[in-house]
């Protein structure tokens, strides 16, 4: 094996695959990935079945399976954080559910003085330039990337009830959550192709595995990362118990909002007064590295059906053997779609720029980890806060690489966070007890009608909420910044030939799913760390809210929709909304 490569990446996931893929498209560039778990093997279904993505979830095979320390406001339990550890990282774990965010996320980075760059419309050039939006191009949307992006069918009756219901509580449908207006409700876009999961390792690593100037080491845990001085020259590893060592012009930090800040303190930047503690050598006193974590919370609202038009008949055994036929022989069925085809993103209160809660709709009550509410037919809604004030943070416990670090993600601390909660039970509840759901609409099986009050709303919250996975912002981006970790160029602040590149980086979490952002940023950097020209900013506006649109109460919904998007955008799904609400 080679010892000295032009780009060392440190993580197999998602930022590493866009970083591989576009890092060695010049044949001058020596690049090698070093990822920690194993191979995506194309024989896996657990991996690349879209229905079966509980199984990586609750296994160790594929993830980190983290937890977090007694979460303080949530009863002291500890709160699963499942981490991809596989070839493609968690989006071989994930819901393949593709979410941009608000372009006021991007608007509220580029807030920060040096990261004026980051804003919406120097962003959405790189989110069009990776996507194969199946759908087709529009001013919003790419078709020529390797990132594939299916939409929801939305075939069954609930799907056409959910959305019949946001109507009638006043929520408007919005063409494309990820064009023009995120707020309202629509159907979703995937990362699954032609029936399958479709990975970051899919999309960019494996069409270009064959490249002499690319190498890919699995099964190797990164211990520290090797200095001269003040520069990053290469990296240390494990594989089984056998120590390597390689070295690099640069060093690419890609292992997740975990990982990342936990290899800098092994590595000797952090807190300098808690890396002596433990006799680490301190390279650079970084205090931000691993605060600010930031995660969405969210929770199930249950109900049982009393007709039997859900999914549940999946779960059985003799039907999962036809579901798993159909998908393997036929790329259809149950078991080529992830099943969150539908949700969207509202207000719950008018003190809000923009939608704080977002739902997903799934016509079947069940759990992540595959547990079904009640053994018969039902159907949920998943909700949370996505504009959390609530920080935590990622500290390490000891100099082993393999030992966990300590993270809290103090869910529930302040008091935003708390008032939105009881806010998104009661407007979820006003969703979906409207007239649409009353052919189908059984018991209220979670909450359940004993959670009425604010102190019993809150109560099932720290019962009973769960992490949507989306920890990120533990080395973030910015200038001028004393607890920034990175500046707007991803290098770490302090040293040289080091970045980090992955969600991590992120100053503030963005409005719903990261991965779509994650794979932004990373085709971002990939053109900051070759020294290319920047894709031009691409300024085709987007939607705002106006007082008078929307609510000025929990209980008070949003009017419909009022101001139409560009003609630009026009493009959208009309046909499949329609087909959708029935």
């Amino acid at each position: 094996m080679k010892k000295h490569y032009d780009f060392i990446i440190v993580g197999g996931g998602s930022a590493g695959c866009v970083l591989a893929n576009r890092l060695s498209l010049n044949p001058q560039n020596e690049v090698l990935v070093l990822e920690a778990g194993r191979p995506d093997y194309r024989f896996d279904f657990r991996l690349h079945m879209p229905a079966a993505l509980t199984y990586p979830l609750a296994s160790r095979l594929y993830n980190w399976w983290y937890e977090s320390d007694p979460e303080p406001y949530m009863n002291n339990r500890r709160v699963y954080q499942p981490r991809g550890k596989v070839l493609g990282g968690s989006s071989c774990i994930n819901g393949m559910i593709y979410i941009r965010g608000n372009a006021l996320d991007y608007q509220k980075w580029a807030g920060s003085p040096g990261l004026e760059n980051w804003d919406y419309a120097h962003c959405l050039p790189y989110f069009i330039r990776f996507e194969s939006r199946l759908k087709g191009a529009d001013a919003f949307h790419g078709a020529g990337g390797p990132l594939y992006l299916t939409s929801g069918e939305c075939d069954n009756p609930l799907f056409g009830a959910f959305l019949k219901a946001v109507q009638e509580a006043g929520y408007p449908l919005t063409r494309d959550v990820n064009g023009y207006r995120q707020e309202g409700f629509g159907i979703f876009d995937r990362t699954t192709y032609r029936g399958r999961r479709w990975s970051a390792s899919r999309a960019y690593y494996h069409p270009v595995k064959h490249r002499a100037n690319l190498t890919l080491k699995t099964r190797s845990l990164a211990s520290r990362i090797l200095f001269e001085g003040k520069r990053a020259v290469g990296v240390e590893y494990f594989r089984g118990k056998r120590r390597e060592r390689v070295y690099g012009r640069e060093i690419l930090c890609c292992g997740g909002a975990i990982n990342s800040p936990h290899l800098l303190q092994l590595s000797g930047i952090g807190n300098a007064a808690e890396l002596e503690k433990l006799g680490i050598r301190v390279i650079e006193d970084l205090p931000g590295v691993g605060e600010n974590l930031q995660d969405h919370l969210e929770v199930y609202v249950q109900y049982a059906c009393k007709k039997p038009v859900s999914i549940y008949p999946a779960l059985k055994p003799w039907n999962q053997l036809r579901i798993g036929y159909e998908w393997l022989f036929k790329r259809k069925g149950l078991g080529a779609t992830n099943h969150f085809e539908a949700g969207g993103f509202i207000r719950s209160n008018d003190s809000v720029a923009y939608p704080n809660l977002q739902y997903h709709f799934l016509p079947i009550a069940i759990r992540y980890d595959g547990k079904v509410a009640n053994q018969s037919h039902g159907y949920q809604v998943h909700v949370g806060p996505m504009n959390t004030d609530v920080r935590g943070r990622v500290k390490i416990r000891s100099t082993d690489p393999t030992v966990y670090p300590s993270i809290r993600f103090n869910y529930l601390s302040t008091e935003q966070e708390r008032r939105e909660w009881v806010e998104a039970i009661r407007c979820t509840r006003d969703i979906m007890t409207r007239p649409a759901f009353d052919s189908f609409r059984g018991p209220e099986l979670a909450p359940g009608t004993e959670a009425q009050s604010d102190e019993e709303i809150l109560d099932f919250i720290a019962r009973e909420g769960e992490s949507a996975y989306h920890p990120s912002c533990t080395c973030k981006m910015g200038e001028n910044d004393e607890t920034a970790v990175v500046d707007s160029r991803l290098k770490v602040r302090g040293v040289k030939g080091l970045r980090v590149v992955d969600a991590s980086a992120m100053p503030t979490i963005t409005n719903g799913n990261i991965y779509a952002p994650v794979m932004m940023i990373a085709e971002k950097a990939a053109d900051e760390i070759l020294g290319n020209t920047p894709l031009p900013a691409l300024d085709i506006g987007f939607y705002r809210h106006r007082k008078e649109d929307g609510p000025k109460t929990a209980s008070a919904p949003a009017a419909p929709e009022t101001e139409a998007p560009p003609s630009a955008a026009a493009s959208a799904d009309d046909l499949d909304r329609k087909k959708a609400v029935g």
